[in-house]
């Protein structure tokens, strides 16, 4: 079990970070609140290290006297992964954003744990590259956070996720050491892939501290289209012909329910419907590529049209046009706020089995809450959906919040039966830890905790997170 720090702790601990990097007072209250309001921490100290000796200090005192210490990025986590207990060390790494090397002739980029997303995105396209990943929480989320949950975002499709973008990796361990896998190779079969190990681990086998990540060429042309189907299935099928129809060059495929649309369009300043009409699903797309893409996407979903697969479909014209209808879906998660109380599901199925799962969770959830609102949207192409609850129009915040332990038991039952996973790229954090214990078979779960055990034996990285106890050294269960 880990300790409380004790006063010559927290003095050596600030000795190593110095007055630059000792957070305390009113300004340590940004560090552990947790943006949903979900979960508040109360850490023994906040501390933003600069640079990787200085983190692998923090650890090795830390580990000397047994107290725990929680890794944190930009804090724009949902699943309370980031989320310091009392006595704990909670371990910032937002003023180590350096982009310590760019290859744009090898296309790759070695970058610190607390670089934000988005300026890694403008140092790769001033090289003129493209690193592909993108969230909605660009402007504030960090590397080392997108590293720790195995972040996902819209293009996946073309690129894959984090982990596919991730070459090597700078990690401090639990007791100290530095392991320095930044490695550029593309090819590397020696031995196990130890970077695989802290990708997705959410800061609980070791605190991520630079990474080598990979480039691609930016793309000479970009094409956005939104089209209407009725079905799930039926934007499947469309999703599969415009890849066939493009040589594979469809990089995002993104789908938005009728009440998802209905929700943007009501409280999204000066959004305008894209059809004439309002649609079961709306499938929003976007293709990288060369000369003559937009006469393929446009070839291609005109035949979809003339054979019924799709009932409507726009082209945008201008990239005025193609932001304004990325903004349609980028505004689901802040329009369904004004909503009232939600409760948020980041499941995946396989994706032919999306549209069983929309219909037995709505059937589900509906009988289990009435009046409840289903908000359903997300990433079609790798059967990623956020299958998000509203609450009834004539209930209030807290009544519906108390029903969130038994609808995400139902939501979550059923995408396991379906194949499918209770966390496509938000994490498990301290919110699905029972979630997880509950739903996967034995021997995975103490598969995990072997894990854990093996990296961490005094348990002193980010406890409680993923596997939901303090103590790894807790025998296996049986």
């Amino acid at each position: 079990m880990t300790t409380a720090p004790h006063a010559r702790l927290l003095a050596r601990l600030r000795k190593i970070v110095g007055d630059s990097g000792w957070v305390h007072g009113s300004a340590a209250e940004p560090y552990l609140a947790e943006q949903r309001g979900r979960y508040r921490g109360e850490a023994a100290a906040v501390l933003r290290p600069g640079s990787t000796a200085e983190v692998a200090e923090i650890v090795r005192a830390c580990a000397e006297h047994r107290v725990a210490i929680v890794p944190q990025g930009g804090n724009t986590g949902l699943v309370g992964g980031a989320v310091a207990a009392r006595g704990q060390i909670l371990v910032n790494l937002s003023r180590m954003n350096l982009i310590r090397a760019l290859d744009p002739v090898g296309r790759t980029v070695s970058v610190e744990a607390g670089c934000i997303l988005a300026d890694l995105q403008a140092a790769a396209a001033d090289a003129r590259c493209l690193f592909p990943l993108s969230l909605g929480a660009d402007g504030s989320c960090q590397i080392g956070g997108n590293l720790a949950t195995n972040a996902g975002g819209v293009h996946v499709l073309g690129y894959g996720t984090t982990r596919s973008l991730t070459l090597g990796l700078e990690v401090v361990l639990p007791d100290g050491r530095v392991w320095n896998g930044l490695r550029t190779l593309i090819k590397d079969n020696s031995g196990y892939d130890l970077k695989h190990l802290f990708i997705g681990s959410e800061g609980t086998l070791g605190i991520i501290t630079a990474a080598t990540l990979r480039l691609f060429p930016a793309p000479a042309r970009t094409v956005t289209a939104m089209a209407a189907a009725r079905s799930l299935t039926a934007a499947g099928s469309a999703l599969a012909a415009l890849q066939q129809a493009t040589g594979n060059r469809m990089v995002a495929c993104e789908v938005l329910s009728a009440r998802a649309m209905e929700f943007t369009l009501r409280h999204l300043a000066d959004a305008r419907p894209p059809f004439a009409k309002a649609v079961p699903w709306a499938m929003l797309t976007e293709f990288h590529g060369g000369d003559g893409l937009r006469a393929e996407v446009e070839e291609g979903l005109a035949a979809l049209l003339e054979g019924g697969v799709l009932d409507d479909a726009i082209v945008a014209d201008s990239s005025a046009q193609a932001a304004a209808l990325w903004r349609l879906r980028e505004g689901v998660p802040s329009a369904q706020g004004i909503e009232g109380g939600s409760i948020k599901h980041d499941i995946s199925v396989p994706p032919a089995q999306m549209e069983a799962f929309v219909d037995r969770a709505t059937r589900a959830v509906e009988a289990a809450s009435p009046g409840v609102r289903v908000v359903a949207f997300g990433h079609l192409g790798d059967g990623n959906l956020h299958f998000n609850l509203s609450q009834p129009v004539h209930s209030d915040r807290n009544t519906f919040a108390a029903e969130g332990e038994k609808l995400n038991q139902i939501v979550h039952k059923i995408a396991v039966e379906l194949g499918g996973s209770i966390s496509a790229e938000h994490g498990i954090g301290l919110a699905k830890a029972a979630e997880l214990a509950r739903l996967y078979a034995p021997v995975e779960i103490d598969l995990m905790r072997s894990v854990k055990r093996a990296l961490d034996p005094a348990g002193i990285l980010n406890p409680g997170k993923i596997l939901g106890d303090d103590d790894p050294t807790t025998p296996p269960t049986t």
